[in-house]
């Protein structure tokens, strides 16, 4: 009980201040602070209601006609402003709902692009499972539960306050029931259900984004199964996701009978109560029979309003894991940003989760180590691309790919990595790109923007055609001219007619096969002419004219280039070759020495 009322509200307030705080806060505030004067005014309005029934009731009884449209008439006009009222006030709330969202989305989506965190997250911290679950549904999720639950409370506070009042003048024993009847509840739901039905909703969460994961992935690979015939295999792993997620709902039905059996039987008792408490007064002629209306109104009001952890157990436990998801995911991505200059930040890094390598724009690597027992590869930035006494080990730490690598590649010169599979080739290009700095040593390189890496499955974006050869510098200004130049020179001189121009958008990565991929991230090269082009095996989908027509266009470029291959034939196209042996060894030689 411990851990659902006082670490979750921690983790909650952690969260939730971050948009309170931030440089829309008066506009968030000023926005609730007329909701809450809407739930106010309704609220009043609700105790006239509630007392005018019990009049109209009253006045039938005494047979008092004019007492009895005088009432209908106050009822009306109360009910003219009522409805309306309530009408915005859940408007507004909705409306401040649908801010904090794209809010906090926006906050979570940039801390997740940015120094390359979702690339950290999917490879190092498999514990964070489904990110875009997270993002999309866990914040929506998380701003309108919250809002919606700190105003029911607000709303149940007033409730009370109002409805008190009115239950103490007609009867002080209920109130004084009404109380201890509301702690005893409230204590028995939290202290038997509580920690079990944050676990189950906690992993339910988790499973069924496991499940829809399992089945976005048989869309995105349908080509390659469909080849190895892995239909019975895929079928099986998606039905034991599935199954995973039943037998789990399983066990949370369970427990949501218990509850629903306890909440059922323990809200009876307000329905009658009241008429039994007031019963009494009415048989002597000392109360009208309107007050029992009246009290049982009152009565329901409050109670609901007292029980309102009782009543909304479920919600708040599923609510609850959405907060520890979240809560999780952004202590992954690093903290968050600051609330205000000068104040700390509102979450810390959690050090055993920061194992992957970031994007350092200062000499000294001011990444926290996997370990305090373990190097780190220095990133600094240079002119020119060199590595000094590099040694390359896994993240883990668990295996040398390479030992004391020292080389520089300048501007003009054009160098050929080979050896065999294992030995840490794309290990390197990764180490040059900063995404792994587990090791030792030094990488001088210039500023990211100045490299372009082209890896074996290019990445085709979601996007037109001209979108495709600007990836990833959309601002630069290239022509149509220059866009179709490119395309000729990689050989796709008709790639814009064939799906009706430049502005075409296609689901790329299905209608190109993947050698006219390759050659359609080498028109990126072509068009942006990096300082540094780094390709891992960008030709291996290409014949021999089309890989030598490739290279040497892009021989004529203002760029040096590195290369990853197997090829022989790509020793024609480089002044130097590195060969990488699987001892951690290597050789640098001149090609000229063949």
């Amino acid at each position: 009980m411990q851990r659902f009322n006082l670490q979750i509200f921690q983790r909650f307030w952690t969260i939730a201040k971050t948009y309170w705080f931030s440089d829309e806060k008066w506009k968030a505030r000023g926005l609730l602070l007329l909701i809450v004067l809407l739930l106010l005014a309704y609220t009043g309005l609700s105790v006239v209601l509630n007392n005018q029934r019990g009049e109209l009731i009253s006045a039938l009884s005494a047979k008092n006609e004019s007492r009895f449209w005088q009432t209908v008439i106050i009822f009306i006009g109360v009910l003219v402003v009522y409805a309306p009222l309530l009408a915005a006030y859940t408007y507004l709330r909705d409306r401040l709902g649908l801010a904090w969202r794209r809010w906090l989305t926006t906050d979570f989506v940039e801390r997740y692009f940015a120094e390359r965190a979702f690339y950290r997250i999917n490879q190092f911290s498999p514990d964070i499972d489904n990110p875009d679950q997270r993002i999309a549904e866990d914040v929506k999720n998380f701003t309108q539960e919250s809002l919606t639950l700190a105003l029911v409370l607000s709303d149940s506070v007033l409730e009370i306050i109002a409805f008190s009042g009115v239950l103490l003048g007609i009867s002080r024993e209920l109130v004084i029931f009404l109380l201890g009847y509301a702690v005893i509840g409230t204590l028995v739901t939290v202290g038997v259900f509580g920690q079990p039905l944050v676990r189950l909703n906690f992993e339910q969460l988790k499973r069924e984004a496991n499940f829809r994961f399992s089945l976005v992935r048989v869309r995105e690979n349908a080509e390659a199964i469909a080849f190895y015939q892995g239909e019975a295999q895929e079928s099986a792993q998606v039905n034991n996701r599935f199954m995973a997620a039943f037998d789990n709902y399983k066990r949370l039905l369970g427990w949501e009978l218990g509850l629903n059996g306890l909440t059922n039987a323990y809200e009876f008792i307000p329905f009658v109560l009241p008429a039994l408490v007031v019963a009494p007064g009415i048989f002597s002629g000392d109360i009208e029979v309107g007050k029992v209306s009246e009290a049982q109104g009152a009565f329901i009001r409050v109670f609901f309003s007292l029980n309102l952890i009782v009543a909304r157990f479920q919600s708040l436990s599923a609510f609850g894991a959405g907060i520890d998801r979240l809560y999780d995911f952004a202590t992954s991505l690093g903290g968050v940003k600051e609330l205000e200059k000068g104040e700390e930040p509102v979450l810390e890094k959690d050090a055993q989760k920061e194992d992957a390598p970031e994007e350092h724009t200062q000499k000294e690597n001011t990444q926290e180590d996997v370990s305090c027992h373990h190097p780190v590869i220095r990133c600094e930035m240079a002119d020119e691309l060199a590595l000094q006494n590099l040694t390359l080990q896994t993240p883990n730490y668990q295996r040398t790919l390479i030992e004391n690598l020292s080389l520089v590649l300048d501007a003009q010169s054009s160098l050929l990595v080979v050896g065999p599979s294992g030995c840490g080739k794309s290990s390197l290009m990764r180490a040059i790109a900063g995404l792994w700095n587990s090791g030792s040593g030094v990488i001088q390189r210039p500023q990211l923007e100045h490299l372009l890496f082209l890896p074996q499955k290019p990445y085709m974006i979601l996007g037109s055609l001209r979108q495709q050869l600007l990836y990833p510098y959309p601002e630069v200004k290239l022509d149509d001219n220059q866009l179709k130049l490119a395309l000729q020179q990689v050989n796709l001189p008709d790639l814009d007619k064939r799906f009706g121009g430049l502005d075409a958008e296609e689901e790329w990565s299905d209608v190109l096969s993947l050698g006219e991929q390759q050659r359609l991230s080498f028109a990126r090269v072509l068009l942006h002419q990096p300082t540094y082009t780094i390709l891992d095996e960008a030709t291996s989908a290409l014949d021999r004219d089309n890989e030598k027509q490739l290279y040497n266009h892009l021989a004529t470029t203002k760029t040096a280039y590195l290369s990853v291959g197997h090829r022989q034939s790509l020793e024609d196209y480089h002044q130097a070759i590195l060969r990488l042996a699987e001892d951690h060894t290597w050789q640098l030689k001149p090609l000229d020495d063949r």
